[in-house]
């Protein structure tokens, strides 16, 4: 399992603006760190091969605040058009040249979302190593949810993509994503408001 793991790339999107917020979602408080710290040591943690953080052009907070986490900056992808959405993140890590060549997996795991267990992402990448022809998502509720986990050929393939969403992007794939069934009330929400934040912190402090 180990090997395989270090053989996953992982997208962390944060390019969002935050409209909804007020504030810039990613850098609320996180017990000692930020969300985005946390998201960033939970894939430390996990033993994967490299990380990427997705930012927006002339985000100098977020670029300040991946300085204070001494995230590296050789790590950092750039969204030259944020306001295209989330979409435009993704395709931006698939066209990026700073992947190791040795990965052959990439989750793209939305950056607001550092409430999630440290045993459902422990799941979803033993369930993609189980099935590694297979695009992969954890399913709650009876509901496809992120983080999604695409082997090598199908990352590659958003290089070119028409699609205007992720989801109509699988969609549009032949052969739909493998499901793993997880119960983890988290994977039913992201931090999109202060109430959002408030019911994440409440599940992580459980």
């Amino acid at each position: 399992m180990d090997n395989v793991v270090q053989r996953v790339g992982v997208v962390i999107l944060a390019a969002g603006s935050s409209s909804r917020m007020g504030r810039p979602k990613l850098l609320l408080p996180w017990g000692d760190t930020t969300v985005l710290g946390h998201q960033i040591r939970v894939w430390q943690k996990l033993g994967t091969g490299q990380i990427a953080v997705v930012c927006a052009v002339a985000d100098d907070t977020m670029r300040a605040e991946l300085d204070h986490l001494k995230f590296p900056a050789g790590n950092r992808i750039i969204n030259p058009q944020p306001a295209l959405e989330m979409f435009s993140s993704v395709c931006c890590a698939s066209r990026w040249p700073g992947w190791l060549p040795q990965l052959t997996h990439w989750a793209i795991t939305l950056g607001d979302q550092p409430h999630l267990r440290m045993e459902t992402l422990q799941a979803l990448l033993a369930f993609s190593a189980q099935q590694p022809a297979s695009i992969c998502q954890p399913r709650c509720a009876g509901r496809l949810r992120h983080p999604v986990i695409l082997p090598k050929e199908r990352f590659l393939r958003l290089r070119g993509a028409s699609c205007a969403t992720l989801r109509e992007f699988l969609q549009s794939l032949p052969k739909e994503p493998a499901s793993c069934d997880i119960d983890d009330p988290g994977l039913d929400f992201d931090i999109d408001t202060p109430a959002d934040y408030e019911r994440a912190l409440a599940l992580h402090l459980r």
